[in-house]
């Protein structure tokens, strides 16, 4: 696809670190498209053979390059979170976590500011598998798509909030970790979005510039002493890059970290006036699209968070019983209702659950369960995907076809003896739910989740 690119952005970025005009406008008239996946490492299996891999993303263990670009919508295991369609350059953030942190310092509390649609929030809950992550989206026509993904990716270390920047001022000093994807310009993107190039103007970069200050001015305070955050934009231009980060450095004293990587991978190391390292992608330099991030940490005494409420509410001992069937190693669970549906959390965050719940806009948490009705228990689709479904739990393993049909939410041909609820698999993956009953076979797979791809 060739890409017709403004003199005015072109001109706007003489100067800029790493830019070369005649490679960036190459590689941006380049046909070549770039398709990368990063693997859920807690949902593997063989059936993604037929993936036709190419190479490791070299800055991401679980990140792989694609010769072709397949259908996603009609692999049945993208369905069931084995994977993630993610941009390569933005996966660089996994080789960042791993250069701050190790096995034993890894961080307690984690916020996702701008987390959908779910990439970043899905690398940081494979990532950090023991820390507490809050998800959270401004807009609240994207929170249904974050969940949607979390949803998939299966992990019960995460809580989804809709909340403005300005509400994680009332809890000061919570988070070790804070990760900023500012909404930015989009120039990194010209490769795969013309409409992109038709929406930028140098207007905009600054009002992104001056949008990308106060999301961070409104946040920065929820950072505890000696905490890590992480800034990243899919931008080139320095006003939204290197100028920010001089900015937080003279504003806030945040102290930059230096990021080792091999210098034969492409990726250009700058070095802002304040002193700040940041990292530049460039697609005519490595495998992947445009993408800045930093890393700094916060040297400076915060006020402290004290938590409002310190429990939740557990269910009745009634619908426990009939939702534990369900579950395995349920003692590390508490079970709470919300608006019907059963709620399953780790007991090792329920005080930091019931501190977001008390204190912002909470839209998921843990795992859907499932819900009572009269005497029976329906179970949740969440929990299908999960890893809380119980060993006791039967399930169906169908070919392609009919996992596809299952998908569609249309009729299948499969046999199955067993009556009452079933767990669709496709290969070893779990796709959802299904009711056997004596004449028929219910699905049971999201409506609005069904696939209309033929």
């Amino acid at each position: 696809m060739s890409h017709h690119l403004p003199q005015t952005f072109l001109h706007s970025l003489q100067g800029t670190p790493g830019f070369d005009e005649a490679e960036f406008i190459k590689a941006h008239e380049d046909a070549k498209q770039v398709t990368s996946i990063r693997f859920n490492p807690r949902k593997p299996t063989t059936a993604n053979g037929h993936l036709s891999i190419q190479s490791i993303v070299p800055w991401c263990a679980e990140g792989r390059y694609l010769s072709e670009r397949p259908s996603f919508t009609l692999d049945p295991v993208f369905h069931g979170g084995a994977y993630y369609v993610q941009e390569a350059s933005s996966m660089f953030i996994d080789h960042i976590l791993k250069t701050i942190y190790n096995e034993k310092s890894m961080p307690q509390r984690v916020l996702d500011l701008c987390a959908a649609p779910g990439g970043k929030s899905t690398l940081l809950s494979s990532a950090l598998p023991d820390s507490f992550i809050v998800c959270n989206e401004v807009i609240k026509t994207r929170v249904n798509i974050l969940a949607e993904n979390i949803a998939k990716w299966g992990n019960e270390n995460v809580v989804i909030t809709n909340n403005d920047p300005k509400d994680f001022q009332r809890l000061p000093g919570y988070f070790d970790l804070l990760l900023i994807d500012a909404p930015c310009s989009g120039s990194g993107l010209f490769r795969k979005d013309n409409e992109a190039i038709t929406e930028w103007s140098e207007a905009n970069v600054n009002l992104c510039s001056l949008r990308q200050q106060r999301i961070t001015a409104e946040t920065i305070g929820s950072l505890k002493q000696n905490g890590y955050f992480i800034y990243s934009t899919c931008s080139y231009s320095m006003q939204e890059d290197e100028s920010i980060c001089n900015w937080m450095a003279e504003k806030y004293k945040l102290e930059s970290v230096k990021i080792p990587f091999d210098p034969s991978l492409g990726i250009v190391e700058t070095v802002s006036e304040q002193g700040c390292y940041g990292y530049r992608f460039y697609p005519s330099k490595v495998e992947g699209e445009g993408f800045f991030v930093a890393c700094f940490r916060q040297p400076n005494p915060v006020d402290k968070h004290y938590g409002y409420q310190t429990t939740l509410t557990s269910i009745s001992k009634k619908d426990q019983l009939l939702a534990e069937t369900f579950i395995k190693n349920l003692e590390n669970y508490i079970l709470t209702g919300h608006k019907e549906i059963i709620i399953a959390s780790p007991k090792k965050w329920e005080e930091e659950i019931a501190t977001i719940a008390k204190t912002l806009n909470l839209r998921r948490s843990g795992v859907a369960v499932g819900e009572v009705k009269g005497k029976d228990f329906i179970p949740h689709h969440e929990l299908a995907l999960s890893h809380l479904s119980g060993d006791a739990v039967p399930v169906v393993v169908v070919d392609k076809e009919n996992a596809l049909n299952y998908l569609r939410r249309q009729d299948m041909t499969v046999e199955i003896s067993q009556k009452g609820w079933i767990i669709c698999k496709y290969e070893d993956i779990n796709l959802g739910w299904m009711k056997v009953l004596p004449n028929r076979v219910n699905n049971y797979y999201p409506l609005n989740w069904r696939i209309l791809k033929r």
